[in-house]
């Protein structure tokens, strides 16, 4: 299928969602705050590592990760929580439960947007379709074309949230599964470009739908040194235009506080990704004044 055709067919039905509406937002001079929180390749780690681990020894488990993203909300109001993917396999609950309790786990602790990693296929891309009703979040991705799957029509190429007066385009972008995944696991889930699916979606994001900001949930991985051809959230950055922030996944690399990246128009661009299993949450944090010029600040905040 044609990129601009896949996007075109969704632009209308793309949702809308309207919360923490504020009538500050129109004071004049009124600097607005939006928060961002973030996880990626958590692996169904819902407890945190035992005190004997070698590496992340009494690190991470969802129960301090609900804790943290409640304070960080009470706070500020204005907060997303996004996953950049790998939500599912590493521990024996998802290998009885399936990706459900994850799933619920999540919904309770109020995401509201993540994208697909390769690991999220590991159950069949039937046993992900299974488990969506357990997902009280959307799912976006714009380079994994579903036509001809189960997750037809459940999967969106973007979705907007507006946040105090601030228009918010998330899209996602998924990592080439031929040669990563099984056939079988994926069945006809087609990969298109995801350098030339960005160009389209991020036009689409700021120039016809308006977006003030424009956020990649990215399962491309952060850089590939030994093979630069690899396309990566910090080559995507390069080359493309008009994304604030790049939240990635699937290398499992740690990022004390986001990159930034000059972008195509030689503008910046953060990339942030916070290793993996849940033991770190990434938090950005923009600023708008009145013109909705934006200032930011990012860092990685130990579960």
């Amino acid at each position: 299928m044609k990129r601009r055709n896949f996007i075109k067919q969704f632009c209308g039905a793309s949702a809308l969602v309207v919360g923490g509406f504020s009538l500050a937002s129109f004071a004049e001079k009124q600097k607005r705050h939006i928060t961002i929180l973030h996880t990626n390749d958590t692996h169904s780690q819902i407890e945190p590592f035992k005190p004997n681990h070698s590496r992340n020894a009494n690190k991470g488990g969802i129960a301090r990760r609900a804790t943290l993203i409640e304070q960080i909300r009470r706070e500020n109001n204005n907060t997303l929580l996004l996953d950049a993917g790998d939500i599912f396999q590493g521990t024996p609950y998802f290998n009885y439960f399936g990706g459900e309790l994850e799933f619920k786990l999540m919904s309770m602790l109020k995401y509201d947007v993540a994208t697909i990693g390769n690991h999220d296929f590991d159950n069949s891309i039937e046993g992900l379709y299974k488990q969506l009703p357990n997902a009280k979040f959307d799912f976006v991705s714009a380079n994994y074309d579903f036509k001809n799957t189960v997750l037809d029509t459940h999967v969106k190429p973007y979705k907007i949230i507006v946040k105090d007066g601030i228009k918010i385009g998330i899209f996602g972008l998924g990592i080439e599964l031929e040669g990563l995944v099984s056939k079988k696991m994926y069945k006809e889930t087609g990969y298109l470009n995801p350098v030339e699916i960005t160009q389209d979606i991020t036009n689409q994001l700021k120039n016809v739908e308006k977006c003030d900001l424009v956020i990649c949930l990215s399962h491309l991985g952060y850089n590939y040194r030994r093979d630069p051809n690899k396309i990566s959230d910090l080559s995507l950055a390069k080359i493309t235009k008009n994304i604030d922030l790049i939240i990635g996944g699937h290398t499992h690399t740690f990022l004390p506080k986001p990159t930034i990246v000059k972008n195509i128009d030689g503008k910046n661009t953060l990339v942030n990704q916070v290793g993996a299993y849940g033991i770190n949450l990434g938090r950005i944090d923009f600023y708008f004044d009145e013109q909705n010029n934006k200032t930011s600040k990012g860092t990685t905040i130990l579960v």
